[in-house]
């Protein structure tokens, strides 16, 4: 059986789902393909969100998906030198949240196949012929497209398979691996807090509060390769040490791991008939990778109004984005590098700068992602306070 539709998204992630409902409000015939059975099962990891992450999508926080709201972040050094960043957060039921956003999508008109992999891309005659499967593998079909627009996650082998090289930095995704637990009381607190040092080399260790006994702790490392447990199993022990829990008292109830490309930088993004958004792109952040979704569907469905699917005309997409969040991609990667290359004890001196400081006023009125660390705050403020140490320049 062949489908033939104008815009083939493939991927329900954030950034998925919202590429398919604007290209759909733009009035194009969009089918998304997800390949798992059902949206919203068995979701990323990914389970906060900050308001200012939302604000840049034009999206409002909806209750329905809000476990505990969070009155903002602390950055802890390795010497316990307190950072506090108030601004709005939420901790997400993720499930509830993809399904959320399936719902919209579906009330502009995309049709969602569900349970179907897409196994095969081909450019042919101005599209792209896709290879899907069902089910039994040996089961497949052929979708031609228009346009494609692939967020299928980190880990995409479409985007690989097209050709495109989608992060600058590859090597620099940070794996991870979050649990959620159940301890009393420990989902109370109204801050999250993130761990920075050798804990977690090149990012952070982590602490969600999820509301009366839940939380979500968990550790996210750069060039360590993709295994993280000689991090996540000291940092488990040293959490229940803080928090003062009793082994007894403690309760893994789930682990989920994945990667984030928090400083990977986007790369090639675009090609004939093709775009990449998300996690694929090296688009990091729940609300960043949806705005990314917003700008390829609204160019998508621009390419299918003037009948012209080029990489000159999707280029659009590339710039759109750069103008709006490319900036704090690269603020976010300077400030990391920095961080990776600092001793512990460097890291306790810089904290000690800001201890007193109020940080949350540097990103009134801007978008914040939890992904960028508290360097970036830092180097906006006072770049001497980081270039003097050199860290940045450092061979490590």
């Amino acid at each position: 059986m062949t489908i033939k539709t104008d815009i083939a998204v493939i991927g329900a992630s954030p950034a998925g789902l919202m590429a398919a409902r604007y290209a759909a409000l733009g009035g194009a015939k969009v089918t998304l393909f997800e390949k798992k059975e059902e949206i919203g099962k068995d979701p990323h990891p990914a389970n906060s969100v900050f308001k200012g992450m939302m604000n840049i999508t034009g999206e409002k926080i909806d209750s329905s998906y809000v476990v505990h709201n969070i009155k903002g972040m602390k950055l802890i050094s390795p010497g316990g030198h307190k950072i506090k960043v108030k601004t709005q957060g939420y901790a997400l039921d993720k499930g509830a949240f993809d399904r959320f956003y399936e719902k919209k999508a579906l009330s502009e008109g995309v049709e969602i196949k569900t349970g179907v992999e897409v196994v095969g891309l081909n450019r042919k005659d101005s599209g792209v012929v896709l290879k899907t499967a069902s089910g039994n593998a040996d089961v497949t079909d052929r979708v031609k497209a228009k346009v494609v627009i692939i967020a299928d996650g980190i880990l995409s082998k479409n985007a690989q398979a097209v050709g495109l090289q989608t992060m600058k930095h590859p090597e620099d995704i940070a794996w991870g691996t979050e649990l959620t637990i159940r301890a009393p009381g420990i989902g109370e607190p109204g801050y999250a807090e993130y761990f920075v040092g050798s804990l977690a080399p090149g990012w952070k260790a982590t602490y969600l509060p999820r509301g009366e006994d839940e939380a979500a702790i968990g550790v996210y490392v750069r060039r360590h390769g993709k295994n993280v447990d000689s991090f996540l199993n000291p940092w488990i022990e040293r959490f229940k040490e803080l928090k003062n829990i009793s082994d007894d008292e403690f309760e893994i109830v789930e682990r989920k791991s994945a990667g984030d490309p928090i400083v990977a930088i986007p790369n090639q993004t675009y090609t004939d008939n093709i775009m990449v958004a998300g996690g694929a792109a090296g688009q990091s952040g729940i609300g960043y990778a949806m705005h990314a979704g917003q700008i390829a569907g609204n160019v998508g469905a621009m390419a299918i109004a003037k009948g012209d699917y080029s990489a000159r005309t999707l280029s659009k997409y590339r710039s759109d984005w750069r103008s709006s969040l490319y900036t704090e991609h690269v603020f976010g990667r300077i400030g990391l590098e920095t961080l990776r290359k600092m001793d512990d004890s460097e890291i306790d001196e810089l904290f000690e700068l800001f201890e007193d400081e109020d940080v949350s006023s540097l990103i009134k009125g801007k978008t914040v992602n939890q992904g960028l660390s508290v360097l970036t705050l830092m180097l906006q403020k006072k770049p001497s306070s980081i270039l003097k140490a050199g860290a940045f320049f450092r061979n490590r």
